[in-house]
C-alpha cells in the first residue's frame, strides 16, 4: 500500500545540518541553522525558562489536558504581548498551536474553511515552508515582489504595486519583523500604507510573526502588526515563541484572529477548536504555560526582557562588526546593508556555486540562496568570515 508513496526531496536545511556534523574541520562556521546562539556558540535557556521551569515543577498537581485551543492565561499573555491595546479583546480569537509552523498551518486551513477560492499572496522571497504548506492545504498562490537584491532592502513600491490586484477573500502573507531570508523589514510608513491598500482591496492580512523581539524591541517588532489589527476588521497572526523564549523543542506557538466583533469573534473561537481537534485535539501546553508565567511575573517577565535585549544587541553587533570587516577588507560599502538588516538573517547575494565554495574551500556553511543566519556567527569568527566571502569573489 505505501510503495506508490514519492520518494521526498532531502530538506536543504538538515542537509546542511548532516554535512556540518560530518565536516572534520575544527574552523567551520555554519550559518544555516536557523537558532540563535551567544557569544560561546551555544544555544541555552533562558534565564527566565529555568526560573519558571522550577516553579512550575514545584506547583503542577496534574499533567491533565486543557482545552482544545490551549490555555487561557497563555492566550491572553499573548494577544497583549502581540497585539497590545491595538484591539478589543472581545474580538480576538485564539489558539495555541505545534509552534508557529502549527499556527500558520491552522490559519491556512481557517481560509480554506471559510473561502476555498481564496488565493494567498506570498513575498518574493519568503521563508521556504510557506508554499509547501499553502500547497499542502489546496490554496492558490500568487507571488508579490518584497526585496530589492540590489540595496538589501525591502521595495515596498513594488509590493504595493503587486498587491493592488489582490481581492477581496484574498489572503496577503506577510513577515511582521526580521523577514526570513532577508532581515529587510518595512517602515511603519509602509505599514501604513499597506493598511490602506488591504482596505480597499478587502484582501486579509496573515502575519507570520516569528522573531518578535529580535529587531528593534518588543514594542517596535509589534508595530506593524498592530497598525493592521487596529485599521482592518479581519487579520489573522502566526506567533512563535521558538526564538524569543528559546523554546525551540517545546513547539509554543499560537494563532491570533482578530474579528469584527464579538460575535464573529465566538464563531471562528468553535472553528479554532474544531482545527486543532482533527489535527491533534490538545496543544503542547510546558512551553506555553511557561510563557503565560513569565509574561504574567513582573520579576520574570523584566528578567525575560533583558536577556531578550542583550541578544538582539549581540546580532545587532555582530551585523556591524561583519559589515565593517567587509568594507575594511574590500574598500566597498556593497555590504552596508548587513548592518541595516534586522533580526537574525540576511541574504549575502551570493550566487549557489559561490555558496558552495564556501563550503567546499572554507567551511562556511550556509542556505544555496546565500541566507545567512548572522547569529550563528561568534566575534572571533568574524575576520575569517570576511576574508572567505570576498576570496569567493562575492
Amino acid at each position: 500500500m505505501l510503495s506508490p508513496l514519492p520518494q521526498q526531496p532531502e530538506d536543504q536545511i538538515l542537509r546542511l545540518i548532516r554535512l556540518f556534523a560530518e565536516d572534520p574541520r575544527p574552523g567551520k562556521i555554519d550559518l544555516g541553522v536557523g537558532v540563535y546562539r551567544n557569544a560561546q556558540g551555544q544555544t541555552p535557556v533562558m534565564r527566565a525558562v529555568k526560573a519558571a521551569e522550577r516553579q512550575l515543577w514545584d506547583s503542577q498537581q496534574t499533567k491533565s489536558y486543557t482545552a482544545l485551543t490551549g490555555d487561557a492565561e497563555f492566550h491572553a499573555a499573548m494577544s497583549g504581548l502581540v497585539l497590545g491595546d491595538s484591539v478589543a479583546a472581545d474580538r480576538i480569537a485564539a489558539a495555541a498551536s505545534v509552534g508557529g509552523t502549527g499556527a500558520l498551518h491552522t490559519a491556512l486551513e481557517l481560509v480554506r474553511a471559510a473561502n476555498p477560492q481564496a488565493t494567498i499572496w506570498l513575498p518574493d522571497p519568503t521563508w521556504p515552508n510557506h508554499a509547501p504548506i499553502a500547497g499542502h492545504v489546496g490554496l492558490a498562490r500568487r507571488s508579490y515582489r518584497y526585496f530589492d537584491a540590489a540595496t538589501g532592502a525591502a521595495d515596498p513600491a513594488a509590493m504595493l504595486e503587486d498587491l493592488a490586484t489582490a481581492g477581496p477573500g484574498d489572503v496577503v502573507l506577510l513577515h511582521g519583523c526580521c523577514h526570513n531570508p532577508t532581515g529587510a523589514d518595512l517602515a511603519l510608513p509602509d505599514w501604513q500604507a499597506l493598511a490602506g491598500l488591504l482596505a480597499r482591496t478587502g484582501a486579509t492580512p496573515l502575519i507570520d510573526l516569528a522573531y518578535q523581539g529580535f529587531g528593534d524591541g518588543i514594542e517596535a517588532d509589534a508595530a506593524g502588526t498592530r497598525l493592521l489589527a487596529a485599521a482592518l476588521p479581519e487579520v489573522l497572526v502566526a506567533a512563535s515563541c521558538s526564538k524569543n523564549f528559546g523554546l525551540y523543542r517545546e513547539r509554543a506557538g499560537i494563532l491570533l484572529t482578530v474579528t469584527p466583533d464579538a460575535k464573529s469573534r465566538g464563531r471562528v473561537q468553535q472553528n479554532l477548536a474544531a482545527l486543532n481537534r482533527m489535527n491533534f485535539s490538545f496543544p503542547p501546553d510546558h512551553g506555553a504555560r511557561l510563557v503565560g508565567m513569565i509574561l504574567s511575573d513582573p520579576d520574570l517577565r523584566a528578567d525575560w526582557q533583558e536577556e531578550l535585549d542583550a541578544m538582539r544587541a549581540g546580532i545587532a553587533a555582530l551585523r556591524r562588526h561583519l559589515a565593517a570587516a567587509l568594507r575594511d577588507r574590500s574598500g566597498s560599502d556593497r555590504f552596508g546593508f548587513l548592518a541595516e538588516n534586522r533580526g537574525m538573517f540576511s541574504r549575502l547575494g551570493a550566487s549557489p556555486d559561490q555558496v558552495e565554495a564556501l563550503r567546499r574551500d572554507h567551511g562556511i556553511y550556509m542556505v544555496g540562496d546565500s541566507r545567512m543566519n548572522i547569529a550563528g556567527l561568534t566575534p572571533q569568527a568574524v575576520p575569517r568570515l570576511a576574508e572567505a566571502i570576498l576570496a569567493a569573489g562575492i
